[in-house]
C-alpha cells in the first residue's frame, strides 16, 4: 500500500462552496492511524448491547473464529470516521456548524483485527446548494487497514454545512481542533 501523507494535501475552506468546487474529485486528506484495543471493543459491545464472542472473547476467537483473534465491530469501525474527519478537516472560516446528514452508501469490506491500526482517506465528491447559507457536501471515505490492500470501509458521507455570522458559530470544545 503506498504511503499517503497524513495531513490535508490541499488547503480547503469547508465554508467556501466556490473554492470547494475546485476540489471535487480530489483527495482532501488522510487521518493518523487509530488502533482499536480489546478494551475499546468491549466498551462498544456493552454500549450497543451486542456482546458477541467474535468481538469480545479472545479465547473463543483464538479457537473458533476464522480470524484467530477478536475483530472490531463493523459499526465501531464506521463510527471512527468522526475522529478521522475531525483530523482531516478544519472548521470552515464562515461555518456556523456542520450536521451529519447520513450516508448514501456504506460497505463493510474487510474485518479489522483487534489492535490493528486503521486510518481514513477523504475525497471530496459532491456539493449541492441547499439555500443561501447552506450546502450539502459529500465526502467519499475509505478506511484503510495497516498492512492490507483491502479497505475496512468505503462510504459516501454527507454533511450539511451551515454558514453564519460569528455569533452563530458553535463554540470551540476543549481538546478539539475543529
Amino acid at each position: 500500500m503506498p504511503l499517503i501523507p497524513r495531513r490535508t494535501p490541499v488547503s480547503i475552506d469547508l465554508s467556501d462552496r466556490q473554492s470547494l468546487q475546485h476540489h471535487i474529485g480530489q483527495q482532501i486528506g488522510v487521518s493518523s492511524w487509530h488502533p482499536i484495543s480489546q478494551a475499546d471493543i468491549d466498551t462498544f459491545g456493552r454500549l450497543t448491547r451486542d456482546e458477541d464472542a467474535m468481538h469480545m472473547d479472545p479465547a473463543w476467537a483464538r479457537q473458533h473464529s476464522p480470524f484467530g483473534v477478536t475483530i472490531v465491530y463493523g459499526f465501531q469501525t464506521l463510527s471512527m470516521l468522526t475522529a478521522m474527519i475531525n483530523e482531516i478537516l478544519d472548521r470552515g472560516s464562515q461555518e456556523a456548524y456542520k450536521l451529519n446528514y447520513g450516508f448514501d452508501r456504506v460497505r463493510l469490506m474487510a474485518p479489522v483485527a483487534v489492535d490493528t491500526p486503521i486510518r481514513g482517506v477523504a475525497k471530496l465528491s459532491k456539493i449541492e446548494d441547499r439555500g443561501p447559507d447552506r450546502f450539502l457536501v459529500t465526502i467519499g471515505m475509505t478506511v484503510e487497514i495497516q498492512g492490507q490492500e483491502k479497505p475496512a470501509v468505503v462510504a459516501d458521507w454527507l454533511f450539511m454545512v451551515v454558514n453564519g455570522a460569528e455569533q452563530e458559530r458553535r463554540p470551540q470544545m476543549a481538546g478539539s481542533s475543529t
